[in-house]
């Protein structure tokens, strides 16, 4: 007998999405690796929110489609998706919560909007704060805390959906660089320690390249989804930019090297 082809665990096929008169994502086919941290880079403006939007049933395409687990997205019941994708968006408003009342909106898939908290809601909730190191703000308000800490707080709250899919609009927003590389690290454990497969859209270059993965966009579309070392080799980065992209190795990490010009002389 023939091997049986594995399903993807979220895949999209000739996806196009508009947004007003322009289309910003132009017939995109790819199938998301299970289990896999990948990072979403690409310069302003080039649809890396919106597919990711698109790839979590918030907004509907102008054309194709998107399958979680072989089956149309669309054809999911509600609840059932919400516990399998998971979202975070790209800012966080403050808002008179506690953290722990926050991160606890989470567990709505599983409980419903009238459900009363079990005890596994709360091992779940507990398990997310301290992952992503909120604990400490567990009764604080959001509107007490800062862009960072609310950020935290928030990226605790889709943790504690426990989804196997987690959708990441710029996670590490508002973030300083030690608490970025405490995020990366959380993301790492969460799909090499947790199986939990991760889509993120990152600026952030060095920080993008600790993944597992890089799909990599252009103002025409996809340039490339595949490894970081494909991504490097292929050159994708100078060509997503338009402009070369230096990446130097170094202790077993990519970082990327700015290249200044000097504007002497220039008015």
């Amino acid at each position: 007998m023939p091997e049986a082809v594995p399903v993807a665990v979220l895949a999209c096929r000739d996806l196009s999405v508009d947004y007003g008169p322009r289309r910003v994502i132009d017939r995109m086919t790819l199938s998301v690796e299970r289990g896999a941290w990948t990072s979403i880079v690409g310069p302003n403006g080039c649809g890396k929110s919106t597919l990711l939007r698109a790839l979590g049933g918030l907004i509907a395409p102008a054309e194709g489609g998107v399958w979680l687990e072989g089956v149309a997205l669309g054809a999911w019941p509600r609840r059932e998706r919400a516990r399998r994708l998971a979202w975070l968006a790209q800012s966080a408003l403050p808002s008179d919560l506690t953290a722990t009342d926050c991160v606890a909106l989470g567990r709505f898939a599983h409980t419903g909007w009238l459900g009363s908290r079990e005890a596994r809601d709360e091992v779940a909730i507990a398990r997310a704060l301290e992952a992503t190191g909120a604990t400490q703000w567990a009764e604080r308000r959001l509107s007490t805390l800062s862009g960072g800490e609310r950020q935290r707080v928030h990226l605790a709250r889709v943790l504690a959906v426990e989804a196997s899919i987690l959708l990441l609009d710029e996670p590490t927003t508002h973030l300083d660089p030690p608490h970025q590389e405490e995020i990366g690290r959380i993301l790492r454990d969460q799909a090499q320690g947790c199986g939990v497969t991760i889509l993120s859209a990152i600026h952030d270059l060095s920080l993008a390249l600790t993944a597992d993965r890089l799909l990599v966009m252009g103002d025409r579309g996809l340039i490339g989804h595949g490894s970081v070392r494909e991504a490097l080799d292929g050159d994708w980065l100078s060509q997503s930019f338009g402009t070369p992209i230096q990446i130097i190795e170094q202790d077993g990490g990519y970082l990327w090297q700015p290249r200044l010009r000097s504007a002497r002389g220039r008015r």
